[in-house]
């Protein structure tokens, strides 16, 4: 694990401790039927920016830049569908950290 340094700083903070939260259950945190992404679109799941942005109570601009710092160092993954994103964890890469932190830290 070569990021380790800015995994940590995308999460020393508490509203983006609290997303990655509310997307390891979705189900529970986000419950209008709108909000997950289509099984018949993905397998895989999401939750949308919007949602996300109001559930947090915070800009669009600030919801989707902390979503996109938490991709870019591989704890969530995205997938665009016309005009939304989704969001969800990297499931693996969080196991990876928690690995790291077990076992190194």
């Amino acid at each position: 694990m070569e990021n380790q340094i800015e995994i940590f700083k995308v999460l020393a903070n508490k509203t983006r401790l609290e997303m990655l939260k509310w997307l390891k259950e979705p189900m529970k945190h986000f419950d209008k039927p709108s909000v997950h992404l289509s099984k018949n679109i993905s397998e895989k799941g999401g939750v949308c920016v919007g949602d996300i942005q109001e559930k947090a109570n915070m800009s669009q601009s600030t919801v989707s830049h902390y979503l996109q710092m938490m991709q870019k160092v591989g704890l969530l993954e995205s997938e665009r569908h016309g005009q939304w994103t989704y969001y969800r964890r990297n499931e693996e890469n969080i196991k990876e950290i928690a690995t790291y932190i077990k076992n190194d830290l």
